[in-house]
């Protein structure tokens, strides 16, 4: 369960609205602490709020930790930063989080953000992108975002099930947007099996590489520059040679 909080759009300069946010999530908080009625059933967990000010995300760090709810949230992210500054306020705020609460990520779902966003000490993660773009005849795999409603794939014949027989389904077929949804959740899922057990046989920098390698087949010149750096803090080099 998560707490009431003020958002406001994470890109918006206003220093001194983005302050009266935080410190008003964190009061909102204790607000909710209080009001909580069943805290051995449901888990309460805090927002981390402050835009991109660091400074500002320390300070709500330090006052949320001091709370201790059963998990913690990064909050107010998502909203259309560039990914080396987001990439920074989540590595701030899970290096000032203890180890031994989970760290839930609002937003977030796109696979590239979720693996490294994964490295900076983020466990938890939410996002309607996997469903939404699902209804746009979008199929996510390890090889990208392929949109079957393509017009290349209507004639692309063969025996079975065909490409141009799924870009129909995809195209015409309400079931179509249920297939996909299904599919691109389950490929998140199984993605973030594969992350977590990398990470439990301590090959989570291996996993990195290879996943990276295969999404952009194995060009590690288009590897995104803002990766490549948020893991390179990490002690992880996507470009040093295995």
């Amino acid at each position: 369960m998560m707490q009431l909080d003020d958002v406001i759009a994470v890109t918006s300069p206003d220093f001194e609205r983005m302050k009266e946010a935080m410190h008003r999530s964190v009061r909102w908080l204790d607000r909710c602490i209080v009001a909580h009625k069943y805290p051995e059933k449901q888990n309460l967990f805090c927002i981390i709020q402050g835009g991109l000010d660091l400074g500002l995300r320390r300070t709500c760090c330090e006052e949320m930790v001091k709370r201790n709810t059963p998990g913690i949230a990064i909050g107010g992210l998502s909203g259309g930063e560039a990914k080396d500054a987001y990439c920074k306020v989540v590595d701030t705020c899970t290096g000032l989080l203890p180890d031994n609460k989970p760290r839930y990520v609002m937003g977030v779902g796109y696979p590239e953000d979720l693996v490294v966003s994964t490295a900076l000490g983020a466990d938890m993660f939410d996002c309607v992108w996997p469903t939404r773009t699902a209804r746009f005849g979008n199929a996510v795999t390890s090889l990208g975002t392929l949109n079957l409603r393509n017009a290349k794939s209507e004639e692309d014949g063969g025996l079975g099930i065909t490409r141009a027989y799924i870009h129909h389904v995809a195209s015409k077929e309400t079931v179509g947007a249920h297939l996909l949804t299904m599919h691109n959740v389950h490929y998140l899922l199984h993605l973030m099996g594969q992350a977590r057990s990398a990470i439990i046989e301590d090959r989570y920098p291996a996993f990195l590489k290879e996943y990276f390698s295969r999404l952009y087949k194995g060009d590690s010149d288009k590897f995104p520059a803002w990766a490549v750096t948020a893991l390179r803090g990490v002690g992880v080099d996507l470009l040093a040679e295995s």
